[in-house]
């Protein structure tokens, strides 16, 4: 992730297990569980560095198009949601 310092991430690592643990209780590392109508995987810090990084570049370009005034079609859309179901985050307004 650009500009992301690894203090960055462990941050958000930690922002994102505590996240987890309150939205889906205590799954191991590697484990399953259900959110927003998802299976997702609780990630290790190596695969959140990654999907994070994924996910902040796609809301960057959804919130550009979105400000040029481009239509967004409902691919798009899905694909946010997913992601930020596997981050255990809401997505962003409008999406």
């Amino acid at each position: 992730m650009p500009g992301a310092g690894i203090d960055d991430l462990e941050a958000e690592y930690r922002a994102y297990l505590d996240r987890f643990a309150r939205e889906l209780g205590e799954v191991q590392v590697g484990g399953f569980a259900k959110f927003d109508g998802q299976l997702i995987k609780k990630l290790t810090f190596e695969e959140l560095a990654a999907a994070y990084a994924e996910y902040r570049e796609l809301v960057d370009h959804y919130t550009s198009s979105l400000e040029r005034g481009d239509t967004i079609n409902n691919i798009v859309l899905r694909l946010v949601r997913e992601k930020a179901a596997h981050l255990v985050m809401k997505p962003p307004p409008g999406a």
